[in-house]
């Protein structure tokens, strides 16, 4: 073989491959959206990579995800949405409440969109039917919010004496808004507080365990990332169970199927866990009975 001849095979061997990884597809965008922070949600998104990868996807390697976080603020929902429909993303995941979910809706109806909502999604208006979503829109429901009754049973055998009890709903959208809702129980002398199941409060868990903890409020939250944070005892659905769930139903559309067809899943895993150092502080004496029926004790 002639020199000449050699160097051109060469170059052509090399060009090869290059050629080759310049031509090769470029990987599905998941857009995840999310009305909180990502400090907040950190172990949900880690739950949700979790069931893409049960559905055959992994992040980096066979798709990818764009995070888009509005920092418990609504207004920064709709641009944030917008971004991602002008990105042309495979599908959005649309997390951290109902908000997110209903904005999604509004910037399209062609981008498959996935949900997580601790409500009714019917009652909502995120979709038709449960069996039958109808539309670009599916997702995973927990109905947290209507395990209020069994948090309020829980909460009064773990402080039977307490003859006034408080409920922190959705009027609370900011951090004022909180410490005013703690002074006024302060000065209603609640015997304890039932904190709702809306996302915000899971963001701002922080300040509500240490507004509780300053007060000597006894208070029940709806999921276990509050009490494993230093809250008294909760109760409710597994966030990382609903996450994961949400990570499947991501990965089911990512592989072909319609969102009006793919019915919405339900998580029905339920923890209960008590925070055993924080009823120490507080001087709680916890029933036995209350601890043999505990899912987790943090000591």
């Amino acid at each position: 073989m002639r020199r000449r001849e050699f160097i051109s095979l060469v170059g052509a061997t090399v060009a090869w491959p290059l050629a080759a990884r310049a031509q090769r597809p470029a990987l599905p965008v998941i857009g995840f959206l999310n009305g909180q922070t990502e400090q907040a949600f950190a172990p949900a998104v880690a739950a949700f990579r979790r069931g893409l990868n049960e559905a055959g996807y992994v992040e980096g390697q066979n798709v990818a995800i764009e995070y888009r976080w509005a920092e418990g603020r609504r207004d920064r929902l709709s641009p944030l949405a917008a971004e991602l429909v002008r990105r042309q993303v495979a599908v959005i995941a649309a997390t951290g409440g109902n908000n997110s979910a209903l904005v999604a809706m509004q910037a399209t109806s062609t981008i498959p969109i996935v949900f997580t909502s601790s409500d009714n999604p019917v009652e909502r208006g995120l979709v038709a039917s449960i069996r039958e979503p109808g539309g670009n829109v599916t997702g995973v429901s927990w109905f947290n919010a209507e395990l209020g009754p069994k948090r309020l049973g829980l909460l009064h055998e773990m402080v039977p004496n307490a003859t006034s009890v408080a409920l922190l709903v959705l009027t609370a959208t900011s951090a004022g808004d909180i410490d005013g809702a703690f002074t006024a129980m302060v000065q209603h002398r609640v015997g304890g507080l039932l904190v709702g199941s809306d996302p915000f409060y899971l963001n701002r868990r922080e300040q509500i365990i240490a507004l509780a903890a300053q007060h000597a409020i006894p208070t029940i939250y709806a999921g276990r990332e509050v009490a494993g944070a230093g809250g008294l005892m909760s109760y409710g659905n597994s966030l990382a169970d609903a996450y994961r769930r949400a990570g499947i139903q991501t990965g089911r559309i990512l592989k072909g199927a319609k969102p009006s067809e793919l019915p919405v899943d339900q998580a029905t895993k339920f923890e209960f866990v008590i925070n055993l150092q924080t009823a120490k502080t507080l001087g709680i004496e916890i029933p036995a009975t209350l601890l043999a029926r505990a899912d987790e004790v943090i000591e």
